[in-house]
């Protein structure tokens, strides 16, 4: 940037908050990019020039202008609890952080209409005292993580035994979305057009408005289920995934010891190397449940409708740790550990879990969140890995691929080497009609930077833009 475009740059957007203090910038330009040695390495020192706080989209409107006119890239930045570089700025210039941008607007009959800045769990404490309805899913920093952020940057989590994930129609309904050109405009994206936005990390335009579905909420009820093997509490979750009149929010297995070894509070319920399901369970369905697990072997060792309302308060939600908070809380007692993004194959799933135990031994410690996908109840893996050079975790990636599964990278910051997002024609005509000087986000697209892209590739993509 020249080292004027600053000073230029607030003159323009004067009476919003601009801020270049070195401490504040560096750390807004970061994310949960450590939870991989390989990005720590890569991305460490990426940090921008300027953090830009608009209120409302008219000041989005003026900040994009501006840097439009300055050649300024633009990061847009929810809460910053992604893992992957999302909000990371690798080539400096504006953070556009939308966290004041948090009003929890109209909500009616199965929906509700947020500011992209809104935290999870504050729309779901409004939806619930409006009219007892919550959120179909939300990632496990459901606390601290934004809804814009979330479907820009995300893909499922809790309620995904359900409902799916963000990549499925009607888990997203409506978007506002600010181009970045030199009058920008406001877009309303529905239907299939969702998909140009959806994990695209803010590189197709900036999230301002978000319409998302609701459900209705319940008191779900925490339970965790033992077993004295992975294979019994895999087919045990499989089979509970399936069972249709028990209404499920979460349902996670963690491999041997794991609970035990890491989760500082409810290990304690787990003794030596039992392998632990979690579950979160509607109340209406508490008693077939436990007929259900004892019907197949398991212990329940812990209930929360079993405890008082004090113990209840000493105890973290149990979705915090599932999904991605697993590895953050294995990482506060080992910090050697990293993860892998795993879909094992349906309907082979479970064999293939059991294979690439046996390959990986104790390199590797399972953990399977089960989900349903394209119509089935299947699980995903994020193992946790024990880390040691870079070239061997390459070499374990090389396994899961050999052997059927998809992998998603989170050791990668772009959206094709993740295996998240497909770059297509469709793709790439949408981002050059929106930011035809490419200042969104950039580093994060290859097929952007890359005019030989090949767009041939037979690679299965989470989120793809559907075929007309």
């Amino acid at each position: 940037m020249q080292p004027n475009s600053i000073a230029q740059l607030k003159t323009m957007l004067d009476g919003m908050l601009v801020e270049d203090d070195p401490a504040l910038v560096r750390r807004k330009s970061r994310d949960f990019y450590w939870y991989s040695p390989v990005l720590k390495r890569l991305l460490d020192e990426v940090v921008g020039d300027v953090v830009v706080t608009p209120r409302n989209e008219a000041e989005v409107l003026r900040a994009l202008a501006a840097a439009h006119a300055l050649d300024m890239p633009v990061t847009p930045r929810g809460a910053g609890t992604g893992n992957y570089g999302q909000a990371m700025p690798l080539a400096g210039g504006m953070v556009l952080d939308l966290h004041a941008m948090n009003a929890v607007g109209e909500i009616g009959p199965g929906y509700v209409v947020a500011e992209a800045g809104a935290l999870l769990g504050r729309i779901d404490a409004a939806t619930r005292a409006h009219s007892g309805q919550e959120l179909r899913m939300f990632p496990s920093t459901h606390r601290t993580a934004s809804i814009g952020g979330f479907i820009a940057g995300g893909s499922g989590g809790v309620g995904s035994i359900r409902w799916g994930g963000l990549r499925n129609s009607g888990n997203v309904t409506r978007l506002r979305v600010a181009t970045m050109e030199a009058k920008p405009r406001l877009l309303v994206l529905e239907g299939d057009e969702i998909a140009k936005v959806a994990h695209a990390y803010g590189t197709n335009g900036i999230i301002t408005e978000c319409t998302v579905p609701l459900a209705p909420s319940y008191d779900w009820v925490e339970a965790i289920v033992a077993f004295d093997d992975l294979a019994k509490a895999a087919h045990f979750s499989d089979a509970l995934g399936r069972e249709d009149g028990i209404l499920l929010k979460e349902l996670a297995v963690m491999g041997p010891g794991l609970g035990r070894r890491y989760f500082s509070q409810h290990g304690r319920f787990l003794t030596g190397d039992q392998v632990s399901v979690l579950v979160m369970v509607a109340p209406h369905s508490v008693t077939a449940f436990a007929a259900f697990a004892a019907r197949h072997g398991g212990a329940e060792v812990f209930r929360s409708d079993r405890l008082t309302d004090d113990e209840r308060k000493t105890l973290p939600p149990l979705f915090e740790l599932t999904w991605n908070h697993t590895t953050l809380v294995a990482r506060r007692v080992d910090p050697s550990l990293t993860y892998l993004q795993i879909l094992y194959p349906y309907p082979d799933h479970l064999a293939a879990v059991a294979t690439m135990g046996r390959l990986l031994g104790d390199e590797m410690i399972e953990h399977l969140e089960f989900i349903r996908f394209d119509g089935h109840v299947v699980c995903s893996g994020l193992p946790l890995i024990r880390f040691t050079t870079e070239e061997r975790l390459d070499a374990i990636i090389g396994l899961f691929e050999e052997n059927g599964c998809l992998v998603f990278n989170p050791h990668r910051y772009t959206l094709e080497e993740g295996g998240m997002k497909r770059s297509d024609h469709g793709q790439l005509a949408f981002k050059r009609e929106v930011d035809p000087k490419g200042l969104l986000n950039p580093g994060k697209m290859i097929a952007w930077d890359d005019p030989n892209f090949d767009f041939s590739s037979s690679r299965r993509y989470l989120f793809s833009q559907p075929a007309a």
